[in-house]
């Protein structure tokens, strides 16, 4: 009796060994030659670069699609993507990877589920969801129940975001529906060359409007990274881009009951920065490398900026300051004089409103003009999408430190989080100048009458300039009125900083109570 037991039970195993075969061979040998001839990675594959090694627990592994009279006889196995959970750096995460070789990676109702499932667990234990998203878009052959599959993935993305962190890499294609669920997470990285999102192909849009276009040229990555700022990020290739997940991830807590990962560095807490005393030209009209400021000042040197190629007039990024990690806004005087436009305002709020979700500080670097000024902004609405900037400010509960480095005028000045918009801690360099605008424009306004008066119009006016920078271009006026904190020396800038962090750690900010505000999108 035992011996047919055991063999009974030995049969079994073998079949559940044979089938968990054959959804891991996904789509087939020639499918998957075929994937890697374009370049691509499969969908284990990439799962396996991501995670730590061997700390992938796959689950839903047999479910199958619904068996609707289309689908009849039709094999999928896994339904098309593999969900489950890892680690990454020792930290759980959840991830799902769709699998082109397996009817083009399409969504039925069964493969949303299955995504839909892994969010729902990823919350309840307050882990990251990763999504690697290669798919044709949702199968036709289910009809609604894929457009069902959908919305189960949409709901989860919008629900739970700002409560667990949720990254999209875009591995291939990404097409009509299924980019909003991307585009709804908190990071979207996409591979050039080899991946693509729009709502609709060349084809339609040749149909339409007569438009022809490429793949590539209509939703491949540099577009996306740098023209319509829909990416975060980019790599040349998947590898790079699964590097750059975990990267981003070193930096964010797992949910957001939690604070970020601490990193002990040896860069010394109080390291001067005497470099930086030539890096700032005191002259306003002279730009400077705003990057190299930042990493002089942060650890090691360390800054991964988020939408590098995108609105480059304002720089984002992630960094650390004495091992604790730190959101960094900053305005870039070599492009637009570091003026505030509709693409900068957006890609700021977004990324300060990511900043405070997670619970990572924000230091701010001043140096701006003002709005941009022109038709097509006013036009486009820069008064609406420069409130959203003001409004993530505001709303911003996280320890937020603002550092003046040279020009800040008019309401841009507020706009980069000044101490009446919520800032803790405001400092400046000496080379710091707090105006409602800039001395030439100035005097022309305040000094009007005397100008024109003048026997010598332009002589009295150089003169007017002279005067209103000697009394407002300088940060004294705006301490005394204690907008400014403190003017410290620019290399002692970093051990101020961390001083400032160190202090802020326990900041608890409470707000009136409301079911959530109205940002002006």
């Amino acid at each position: 009796m035992a011996d047919n037991t055991r063999a009974w039970m030995e049969e079994l195993i073998a079949e559940l060994e044979e089938r968990r075969k054959q959804v891991q061979e996904g789509g087939g040998p020639e499918r998957i030659e075929k994937q890697h001839k374009q370049g691509k990675l499969t969908a284990r594959e990439r799962i396996e670069k991501l995670l730590d090694p061997g700390s992938f627990v796959e689950l839903g592994t047999f479910v199958e699609h619904l068996d609707t009279e289309m689908m009849k006889g039709v094999k999928a196995p896994g339904e098309g993507v593999v969900t489950g959970y890892g680690t990454i750096d020792g930290r759980t995460v959840f991830v799902f990877s769709q699998d082109f070789t397996v009817l083009g990676g399409s969504l039925g109702k069964m493969h949303g589920r299955k995504i839909a499932q892994a969010m729902d667990m990823a919350v309840k234990v307050g882990a990251p969801i990763v999504g690697l998203n290669d798919s044709a878009g949702a199968r036709i052959q289910e009809g609604v129940d894929s457009l069902s599959g959908y919305g189960e993935v949409f709901y989860r993305n919008a629900v739970y975001s700002g409560v667990v962190p949720q990254i999209s890499a875009i591995l291939g294609p990404c097409a009509g529906g299924a980019v909003y669920s991307p585009a709804i997470t908190d990071f979207v990285l996409m591979s050039r060359g080899s991946s693509y999102m729009f709502i609709t192909g060349p084809e339609v849009i040749k149909t339409v409007t007569r438009e022809e276009v490429s793949f590539e040229e209509l939703g491949g990555a540099d577009v996306h990274a740098k023209k319509s700022g829909v990416a975060h990020l980019e790599g040349e290739n998947e590898e790079e881009v699964l590097t750059l997940i975990r990267k981003i991830l070193s930096f964010l807590p797992s949910s957001a009951k939690e604070k970020p990962p601490h990193r002990p560095t040896d860069d010394p807490e109080d390291r001067t920065a005497p470099e930086l005393l030539d890096m700032v030209n005191p002259d306003p009209r002279r730009p400077y490398n705003m990057h190299e400021v930042i990493r002089t000042l942060v650890d090691e040197g360390d800054f991964l900026e988020i939408h590098p190629g995108w609105a480059r007039n304002i720089i984002v990024g992630l960094a650390r300051l004495g091992g604790q990690p730190v959101g960094i806004v900053a305005n870039n005087p070599r492009f637009m004089a570091g003026a505030l436009d509709i693409d900068a305002a957006d890609k700021a709020a977004r990324f300060i409103r990511t900043m405070d979700a997670f619970n990572l500080p924000i230091v701010t670097f001043v140096d701006v003009t003002g709005f941009l000024p022109g038709v097509a902004q006013e036009h486009g609405g820069i008064i609406r999408h420069g409130a959203k900037m003001l409004y993530a400010y505001a709303e911003a509960t996280v320890p937020k430190i603002t550092l003046i480095t040279r020009k800040a005028y008019g309401g841009a000045y507020l706009a980069m989080n000044s101490r009446d918009m919520g800032a803790d801690v405001v400092l400046a360099w000496p080379t710091a100048a707090v105006a409602v605008m800039g001395a030439e424009g100035a005097a022309n306004i305040v000094f009007r009458r005397e100008i024109q008066q003048s026997p010598n119009p332009e002589a009295t006016r150089a003169e007017k300039i002279k005067e209103y920078k000697e009394r407002f271009d300088n940060p004294w006026i705006a301490a005394g009125r204690g907008y400014i904190d403190d003017v410290i020396p620019p290399e002692t800038t970093r051990r101020h900083l961390i001083r400032h962090l160190r202090m802020l750690e326990d900041k608890h900010e409470e707000r009136p109570w409301k079911k959530h505000g109205n940002i002006p999108l």
